[in-house]
């Protein structure tokens, strides 16, 4: 090595050494600038009354956002419900009040939950002709989708027959807070309508607070109330039902105030089995997973409860059936989004219009 090269080294490992302190100088007051901006942004929220929280209930998660004078955070509080409502309704806690019913002949309920939830769904199981029903646990079960473990063997329609003797609504009696069932191994399950129901119990908690701008979800179900200090509307979005990623592509966004959005669909929680696809909404009718070209349906209605309900049974009816349900029904509107000789095509009814926002893909 002669004395050039070496003096070329000297002068360069210099230069690096300084390049890179510039660099780590650079870095770190970016990283305290992006963590001023963040104060900042915390501060400001704080200043709103912003305040945004998530958990997990249901077997899946709620996201909760309002603002209030007091910026008080309730997640504490609306977590102490949840627990409570979970006692009444899952079906994954065998000491819940719906498992003592399912487990016995007779259950005394003492919360206020029980009972209404069965009460809308009696409503709802007429105005669909019993395409919502409550009482397609034993089906559920039997196809994979309870609370049983999923076997290799299909039900044959043996069982699938017994099993339908059992899925009547009205099989389910009341007298004061005593429930009881006309038949044997009749089971409920509300996991079609609970999520939505939870989210009307969680802006009604909220309301009570004197809140009154506020997004509740559990789940995918939504209830949207005001608008944002700025006057802007809450924006949600319809899952595009091509897409593999939870909540990574939006089919088309949603403006709501005042108003509830629930849906359902089959692309997502299904099996194969020989070569055929089964999707966990069951007929009470057939007592088989639906075959339709319905992908999903996102239900509007003025309380979340209803449209859960209504998006379950429009699922097992199919889209032309649902859509004389609709022209019955003034106060509950529908986004369909459905599969026409393989390419994805999207229907919905008049009153959905308002709540579209423009270039909304």
């Amino acid at each position: 090595m002669d004395w050039k090269e070496t003096f070329n080294k000297g002068r360069i490992y210099p230069l690096v050494l300084i390049l890179l302190m510039y660099g780590c100088h650079l870095w770190r007051n970016n990283a305290k600038k992006e963590q001023i901006l963040i104060k900042e942004e915390q501060n400001q929220k704080n200043q709103n009354g912003f305040i945004a929280f998530n958990g997990e209930t249901m077997g899946t998660y709620y996201d909760i956002r309002y603002y209030s004078q007091d910026s008080v955070n309730y997640q504490k509080a609306i977590d102490s419900v949840l627990i409570d409502f979970n006692q009444s309704l899952s079906t994954y806690i065998d000491s819940s009040e719906i498992s003592l019913f399912n487990t016995n002949d007779t259950t005394f309920v003492k919360s206020p939950y029980f009972e209404a939830v069965l009460a809308r769904s009696r409503e709802i199981f007429k105005a669909t002709d019993g395409a919502f029903d409550p009482t397609i646990m034993p089906l559920v079960n039997a196809w994979g989708f309870g609370f049983h473990e999923r076997t290799d063997d299909l039900p044959s329609q043996e069982k699938i027959d017994s099993l339908k003797a059992l899925v009547n609504l009205d099989y389910v009696i009341q007298q004061d807070s005593l429930f009881s069932k006309t038949k044997k191994g009749i089971m409920l399950d509300f996991s079609a309508v609970a999520k939505g129901y939870g989210v009307d119990v969680l802006t009604q908690f909220l309301e009570s607070k004197g809140i009154t701008s506020y997004k509740v979800e559990i789940g995918g179900e939504t209830v949207c109330n005001g608008t944002k200090p700025s006057g802007a509307s809450w924006i949600i979005g319809i899952e595009d039902p091509q897409s593999w990623t939870l909540g990574n592509n939006i089919y088309v966004k949603i403006k709501l105030d005042n108003k509830a959005i629930a849906s359902s669909g089959n692309y997502r929680n299904f099996y194969e089995k020989d070569g055929k696809r089964y999707a966990h909404t069951i007929s009470p009718q057939t007592g088989k997973p639906v075959e339709h070209e319905l992908l999903s349906v996102s239900v509007f209605a003025d309380d979340c409860m209803t449209a859960d309900a209504y998006a379950t049974a429009f699922m097992v009816l199919g889209k032309e059936k649902a859509k004389k349900i609709l022209e019955k029904e003034n106060n509950i509107h529908a986004y369909f989004i459905y599969n026409e000789n393989n390419e994805i095509k999207s229907e919905y009814t008049d009153g959905v219009v308002q709540y579209l926002v423009e270039n909304g893909k």
